[in-house]
């Protein structure tokens, strides 16, 4: 999958026609990307690469075909019984494939979608507070949630891992040397610390519990299918977390 960052916009790397920027289908399209295009007057055009076209953009939904159906369109994931109407305790988990609505990966896909509201909620909270510099590292914890998402949900694998400038590595090794990175001990969170360091937080365990969902849901034969998932999200909360030391550091003052 290939992401459209306002960076990219930036570096002139897209030629400009008609005050249209083209791009693959399926490009996921970052938050703040998509406020530069709506300044800047833009239009986003998906263009669809393949030699057969596509309809992509139009909300049509493809279907996995039933052999000796009948009027039945939808099938049972785990029974693989099928349904002519799709029954309201079950959802899709992609095209016409349904699950219960408990299904563990649904479960995590709820999880998401509570963690992008927060982020959101703890956007307004900093930048009420003064510190909009950490509401744009908040943005690109979203973005990042929202890829996810994609991913999980179109089975494709997560791109190469990068928040705040780090990558996957430089992530993990900054969480745990704190005292070379920012001159501070491992702090335990405390409501003396104030609404900005407990809202970040606040996030940093829904990103933990997003991560427990995902090894539930991708865990088969005792064996985790997913493992970029769930990587991703441990990651994403080493980054929240180093978000947390640098203000208790006084790095966003």
């Amino acid at each position: 999958m290939e992401i459209l960052t306002e960076a990219d916009l930036r570096s002139g790397k897209f030629k400009l026609c008609d005050n249209k920027v083209r791009v693959k289908k399926g490009t996921f399209i970052t938050p703040l990307a998509k406020e530069y295009l709506k300044f800047n007057s833009l239009e986003l055009v998906f263009e669809d690469t393949s030699a057969s076209g596509g309809s992509f953009g139009k909300g049509v939904m493809s279907y996995t075909p039933i052999k000796k159906s009948g009027s039945r369109r939808f099938i049972d994931f785990e029974t693989g019984a099928g349904y002519s109407e799709k029954p309201e305790y079950m959802t899709h988990l992609r095209e016409n494939l349904l699950v219960k609505k408990d299904h563990p990966r649904i479960l995590l896909r709820g999880r998401f979608d509570s963690l992008e509201a927060l982020i959101m909620q703890t956007q307004v909270t900093v930048e009420n507070a003064g510190y909009g510099n950490i509401a744009r590292d908040l943005d690109e914890v979203l973005s990042f949630v929202q890829l996810l998402l994609a991913c999980e949900v179109k089975d494709e694998t997560v791109p190469e891992i990068k928040l705040l400038g780090m990558n996957s590595q430089r992530l993990r090794y900054v969480s745990h040397h704190l005292t070379e990175e920012f001159g501070i001990e491992h702090s335990v969170p405390h409501y003396s610390m104030g609404e900005v360091c407990v809202a970040l937080n606040n996030v940093r365990t829904f990103i933990r519990e997003a991560e427990l969902l995902a090894v539930t849901a991708f865990t088969q034969d005792g064996k985790v299918t997913r493992p970029d998932i769930v990587e991703a999200l441990n990651r994403l909360s080493s980054c929240v977390y180093i978000m947390f030391c640098k203000k208790v550091a006084g790095q966003y003052d």
